[in-house]
């Protein structure tokens, strides 16, 4: 094993500091305290939380063949209206639904005017049979 040469190790550091300034040569070490460590901490735990949610974004979930983010599969749909069961698209029901669990036809067959009832959890006992 070849001995060290410290004055080679010396003349480089001399000029690495001569060039770049004196930080690059210092140890990390030398200006590290107990306050830069929190922050050091609590930026990695707001990395990892950022890294976790970009993994769960982009999780993909084989269902019948297909891969399709996890995110769309774990949703409830809000189209179905659970007093008379109606599959909408219609845009004025996703206000109602949002606001009031209930299609806009609902809305004001039931609601409209008793708002004060519907919030306390009345909900009509209407049973459509399936065709």
């Amino acid at each position: 094993m070849a001995k060290k040469d410290f004055d080679y190790i010396a003349r480089l550091e001399k000029a690495i500091q001569k060039k770049y300034g004196r930080e690059t040569i210092l140890n990390p070490k030398a200006n590290w305290d107990d306050e830069k460590e929190q922050q050091y901490l609590e930026q990695l735990k707001e990395y990892s939380k950022k890294q976790q949610a970009v993994k769960e974004e982009t999780e993909r979930v084989e269902k019948d063949g297909f891969f399709l983010p996890k995110n769309l599969i774990n949703k409830k749909s809000k189209r179905m209206c659970p007093i008379c069961r109606v599959y909408s698209f219609d845009k004025r029901d996703d206000l109602y639904m949002n606001k009031f669990e209930c299609c806009w036809k609902c809305y004001i067959q039931w609601v409209d005017g008793r708002e004060e009832r519907w919030e306390k959890g009345w909900r009509p006992n209407v049973k459509k049979e399936k065709v």
